[in-house]
């Protein structure tokens, strides 16, 4: 019969997330989620099964936070557009309120992990699907409103949006400079009108 956690998962995760952000998949050792969690190694591993399956549990727990902010303020947005700046203004303050530089974990994970591990190329690949149906659905109600051009079509905007934001948030590493970053979201933005 399997334990029962004696342990906050929800906290655990927080604090797991914590060292994976800073750290990487790659650079964090055992050593350093036990530290951080203070539970044991066999503890993590009765409960994750691998570092691995904690990380990706990790990233769904930090991707359900973000999901969570994004529709909340594009829920609020009166219209397409404003649901686009909303979704860029989110990245924006995220940019500008990380002191330490870790950047975006799930855009860190790209890079890093993607290519290395399928369950992660899975993660990322669900995750991108996600973003570009949400971003295609805001920008097909902006064209048929008539407040975006149509040049391009809805899903071609939306590939186009996601990889600006990806860009956006790989440049929001080195620069936290915020009228220079609003700059470029208003430069990006362009296209669509």
């Amino acid at each position: 019969m399997p334990k029962t956690e004696t342990f906050n998962r929800s906290q655990v995760l927080q604090q797991a997330t914590e060292v994976f952000h800073k750290k990487g998949y790659n650079g964090t050792s055992m050593q350093d989620l036990v530290d951080a969690t203070k539970l044991n190694r066999s503890s993590i591993y009765n409960s994750f099964g691998s570092k691995l399956n904690m990380f990706l549990e990790v990233l769904s727990h930090y991707q359900s936070i973000h999901n969570h902010n994004f529709s909340q303020g594009i829920a609020k947005s009166y219209n397409a557009s404003k649901a686009i700046e909303t979704i860029f203004d989110l990245h924006l303050q995220e940019i500008v309120n990380d002191q330490d530089h870790k950047g975006c974990m799930v855009i860190n994970c790209k890079s890093e992990m993607t290519n290395q591990e399928p369950s992660i190329n899975s993660f990322m690949e669900k995750n991108q699907d996600k973003m570009i149906v949400m971003l295609e659905d805001i920008v097909s109600n902006g064209q048929m409103e008539k407040i975006f051009n149509q040049k391009q079509t809805a899903n071609q905007y939306a590939l186009y949006l996601f990889s600006s934001i990806q860009g956006f948030r790989m440049t929001g590493i080195l620069n936290k400079n915020k009228e220079e970053l609003k700059n470029l979201i208003n430069i990006i933005l362009k296209v669509l009108y």
